[in-house]
């Protein structure tokens, strides 16, 4: 996937038109359009007010989501990610793939991770 079509992705995961991402980043929308085909590339100040807009730049630019922040976490799953930091690496390996068998019964899981 490249940089445009990732770009519009995250456009359209937002619920935004090419018009409203356009002029966030102060371009208008056949910019926007040429981003998206990959005919030019956005520059750092559009990303940052892509960026301010709820678009998750690392994934437009690298193909990586952002990781969550901890402190989105409920306490379960904080408790969760301490008790997992605190296994042996081994351990952690063979928890990895319980818990993604366990997501996949219920179809809730990229397996091929």
């Amino acid at each position: 996937m490249t940089i445009g079509e990732r770009l519009k992705e995250e456009r359209l995961r937002l619920g935004l038109s090419q018009t409203e991402l356009g002029a966030a980043g102060g371009k208008g929308k056949t910019t926007q359009i040429n981003y998206e085909k990959g005919a030019g590339s956005p520059d750092a100040e559009f990303l940052a007010a892509a960026a301010e807009k709820g678009v998750d730049v690392l994934y437009v630019v690298t193909g990586r989501r952002t990781p969550e922040a901890s402190s989105s976490f409920n306490g379960d799953e904080i408790a969760l990610v301490e008790h997992y930091r605190q296994l042996p690496e081994g351990d952690r390996q063979h928890t990895h793939k319980m818990v993604t068998a366990l997501a996949a019964m219920v179809g809730r899981a990229d397996t091929t991770k």
